[in-house]
């Protein structure tokens, strides 16, 4: 740590530094914005194809459960961390398309977007996507963090769910959620562990900054100290540790023991158990966790590590667990699933889906060929982009990217593909999610139906677009456009009255008084 450096926190334990608040402190500035100002990336976790590969392993695990007898009992389905709740959504859509399929009778379900933001929270509670849900019943909210919650307070239902409430195993959700939270840290060496204090610095006087920058501005700086056994007073974490102790090579190892503890209490809500989908940038083979530097921070808005899945593993099966991972090796992000308790072996539906799933085509796979989609993206044709947009389960974010080469492709396009772009659109309407986001849509989905001549849909789009958006010149200009080719004068004229009364001076709706009423 250079001398000239703002001293912000002296050596502290690493689970206890500032630097977890911070995080904190960030999406508590931020709110949703850390997700619509594009700072924090989400769409690898949060996409149409997670969520369609999620709900198909809910609605497996849920047949599980009806074929054990439970068809009467509400399955709870609670996602850690939801953040911007992109991803509940579609899960949810997904549900509702796939339990619409099903025969049998199956149990109900509510799903509980959790986060530890409040503001976030209110966002979910005001949200008219979501209001459809909770007036079924299906969709509750609750404020959750993972260092401290030991019961769960669902805001819309007013009941609370606490340590031995539940008999059916809770199914819980957490993308993007062990790499934020508290870890310890390790250093190994000679089959001897150290544990890992962290002090704070800046260059710059941190007073005055926010969260996200100070984030940017922090060093770290690193001391050990020799670790006395039993170092937990939980033994199932000191038997993992001296798993560790183990290895030859030197390394770092986070430890994560605030997740370990976190699980344990979603244990205790349920007496069948607990079921946990993660996804995340992490390591589930010992192997992978040798020869670890000195971490480092990846900032992104907030900051993230690695995760230990291999210790969640170990800790899973310590509880009597029951553990899948793909057995190929990952390219970006780990899927996981922990199946805690002492049934753990009477899934058999959920096992072969997270093969079918995760394992033989997921979305690490899924994000593999959309980036070499991209890389080549100058050389798709139509019915390959098409097929692309299928491919992806119908991702909103995913079919953005690729909106400058359709609009390319648009200017030579034969009937089958504008029926079958057009069936496209609808899709990706229906699987979007707005979380008000700069780049609208809901205009540029209007503006390729009105060039598919598919005038009347294209009005619903722009109308979208001026109650959510606002209105603007182009959007006015569009509808005065479809109700033209629609010949309807009455609300041609009205519409466009409307739109020289806001816009006075806009020679983009003058050229409008110009067009041929009597064609």
């Amino acid at each position: 740590m250079s001398s000239d450096n703002y001293i912000i926190e002296p050596m502290m334990p690493f689970s206890e530094s500032g630097i977890w608040d911070l995080n904190k402190s960030y999406y508590r500035e931020n709110g949703i914005g850390a997700w619509t100002n594009e700072l924090v990336p989400h769409n690898i976790a949060s996409n149409a194809v997670v969520a369609e590969s999620y709900a198909k392993l809910i609605l497996d695990f849920l047949r599980d459960l009806a074929n054990q007898g439970n068809v009467s009992d509400v399955v709870h389905i609670l996602e850690l961390g939801a953040g911007h709740g992109r991803l509940g959504f579609q899960i949810l859509r997904q549900l509702d398309k796939l339990v619409s399929f099903q025969k049998e009778d199956l149990p109900p379900y509510c799903y509980i977007l959790s986060d530890i933001v409040v503001d976030t929270i209110s966002f979910y509670s005001e949200h008219h996507q979501f209001q459809e849900y909770f007036d079924r019943g299906v969709l509750d909210i609750a404020y959750f963090d993972a260092t401290e919650t030991t019961e769960i307070e669902l805001q819309k239902s007013k009941r609370k769910i606490s340590p031995g409430d539940l008999s059916t195993p809770l199914f819980t959700v957490a993308n993007y959620f062990f790499d934020s939270i508290p870890n310890d840290l390790f250093h190994v060496k000679d089959k001897e562990i150290s544990s890992c204090l962290v002090a704070l610095s800046s260059k710059n006087d941190p007073k005055e900054m926010s969260a996200d920058m100070l984030i940017k501005n922090l060093e770290l700086e690193y001391e050990m100290k020799k670790v006395k056994y039993p170092f937990y007073k939980n033994e199932s974490f000191n038997k993992i540790l001296e798993e560790y102790k183990k290895i030859t090579a030197e390394t770092y190892i986070f430890f994560p023991r605030i997740g370990m503890n976190c699980l344990a209490n979603l244990m205790a809500l349920s007496s069948g158990g607990l079921v946990l989908l993660t996804m995340d940038k992490g390591n589930h083979e010992l192997e992978a966790l040798i020869g670890n530097k000195e971490p480092d921070m990846v900032t992104h808005g907030s900051f993230s590590f690695l995760v230990n899945f291999h210790a969640l593993t170990s800790y899973c099966l310590l509880e009597n667990g029951k553990v899948l991972f793909p057995t190929e090796s990952n390219y970006s992000v780990d899927v996981g699933c922990f199946i805690f308790g002492s049934d753990s072996q009477l899934y058999p539906r959920l096992e072969q889906g997270y093969y079918n799933n995760i394992v033989r085509f997921g979305p690490d796979d899924y994000n593999s060929i959309k980036q070499l989609a991209y890389f080549n993206v100058a050389r798709i044709k139509l019915k390959e982009l098409i097929s692309m947009y299928r491919l992806s389960s119908y991702d909103s974010d995913t079919f953005i990217k690729f909106l400058p080469r359709l609009k390319q492709l648009m200017q030579s396009i034969t009937m089958q593909e504008r029926k079958s772009l057009g069936q496209a659109i609808k899709k990706v309407w229906e699987m979007h999610f707005e979380i008000t986001e700069s780049f609208d849509l809901s205009y540029e989905l209007g503006g390729i139906l009105y060039d598919l001549a598919f005038y009347t849909e294209a009005l619903s789009y722009f109308e979208h677009s001026e109650n959510f958006h606002g209105v603007k010149v182009d959007v006015y200009y569009n509808k005065v456009l479809c109700y033209y080719q629609l010949r309807q004068d009455f609300l041609f004229y009205k519409t466009l009255t409307l739109a020289q009364a806001s816009f006075p001076d806009s020679e983009l709706l003058h050229s409008l008084t110009k067009l041929d009423m009597g064609k």
